[in-house]
């Protein structure tokens, strides 16, 4: 039978797991500091924990660290690494470096139920949620663990359609008895889930990022089926209600294809639909994927886009492609392959 987890689990689950294999609660919290503070790969290195505690601990439960299988190093140094999950599948998650800034791209899902035209996890379907463990360990069992200084759930997976996990996870990376970051170090994508993204702007300090992608509902519908469930007006609307005028920060992914949304109009109708709101918008190169029938715009139409909003006053950046060669960029992650093709 395999063993459970401790990763994932909260300061609360872990008093009450101590006390219920009758040791002291405060034994939760020495779990707690070993596991996401000191590091711990092994019930042993707990020392002060009695050893008879330990020896027990082993027996019933596992640490749940998993490190990654393979990885791929881009020219530009980013590196994707291909981790197993508790369900036997496997994930991908991108760490990329940049200057005094390290960046890690998680993921939340195994494939996606989201079905976007222009993202190579979305064509593959949905194979099962992630738990809080599976994302901490993409995290905890990083090799360059500790030259991270942001985390974003952009990976594989649309992050508030597994909340539960995602919330979980983001608690102990930024709660005083887990990892202890800054909320402010981690954002959170989506592309608007009913219900679902007033849940975390409510339970949630992290950053927000909302795929976009084109600012009208019929077009957004044909590249995003989720625009039909949560239309990008309600999105919008949503988003009015809360305050990101201080540290916590609002910004709308935007992907540029070719004569898809590329626009005059597609500039003047996202200006329209974002004014007064505080945010900032990034403007993504497109990535092809295989057999998809899109292409990505030209240097010149995107430049006029960011030239455009910012001229009416939304703040608008292009983000530099990073890992293309090793298919690590925006919308490229895969779960396709058996791991041993990655061997």
């Amino acid at each position: 039978m395999e063993k459970e987890p401790l990763i994932g689990k909260s300061l609360d689950e872990l008093r009450q797991l101590a006390k219920s294999m009758g040791m002291p609660a405060f034994t939760g919290g020495q779990m707690a500091e070993w596991l996401y503070q000191r590091h711990a790969t092994d019930f042993d290195q707990m020392t002060n924990i009695s050893k008879a505690n330990r020896a027990r601990l082993s027996e019933e439960y596992d640490m749940g660290l998993m490190p990654p299988l393979t990885c791929q190093r881009s020219k530009d140094g980013t590196v994707k690494y291909l981790f197993p999950t508790r369900s036997g599948q496997h994930i991908e998650t991108v760490y990329i470096p940049d200057g005094e800034r390290a960046t890690l791209c998680v993921s939340c899902q195994v494939g996606c139920k989201m079905r976007c035209r222009f993202c190579q996890t979305g064509r593959q379907g949905f194979h099962g949620n992630l738990t809080a463990g599976d994302i901490l360990n993409q995290v905890m069992s990083l090799p360059e663990r500790d030259t991270l200084t942001n985390i974003v759930f952009m990976g594989q997976g649309e992050p508030m359609d597994n909340l539960d996990a995602v919330l979980r996870a983001t608690e102990v990376l930024t709660a005083p008895y887990g990892m202890a970051w800054s909320p402010r170090r981690i954002t959170v994508s989506s592309v608007g889930v009913k219900g679902k993204l007033q849940r975390f702007l409510d339970e949630s300090e992290c950053h927000v990022a909302i795929s976009l992608h084109t600012p009208f509902a019929q077009e957004r519908a044909a590249l995003m089926p989720a625009e039909k469930a949560m239309p990008i007006a309600d999105v919008v609307e949503l988003l009015r209600r809360y305050d990101f005028s201080h540290q916590r920060r609002l910004s709308f992914e935007y992907t540029v294809f070719e004569g898809v949304n590329d626009s005059r109009a597609h500039a003047k109708e996202t200006a329209r639909l974002l004014a007064g709101l505080h945010c900032r918008v990034n403007l993504i190169r497109f990535h092809h994927i295989p057999d998809a029938d899109l292409q990505g715009a030209s240097e010149e139409r995107i430049t006029q886009l960011r030239d455009y909003l910012t001229a009416h006053g939304i703040f608008t950046t292009i983000r530099a492609s990073r890992g293309e060669d090793i298919q690590a960029a925006c919308g490229l992650l895969s779960t396709a392959n058996d791991h041993k093709e990655h061997i």
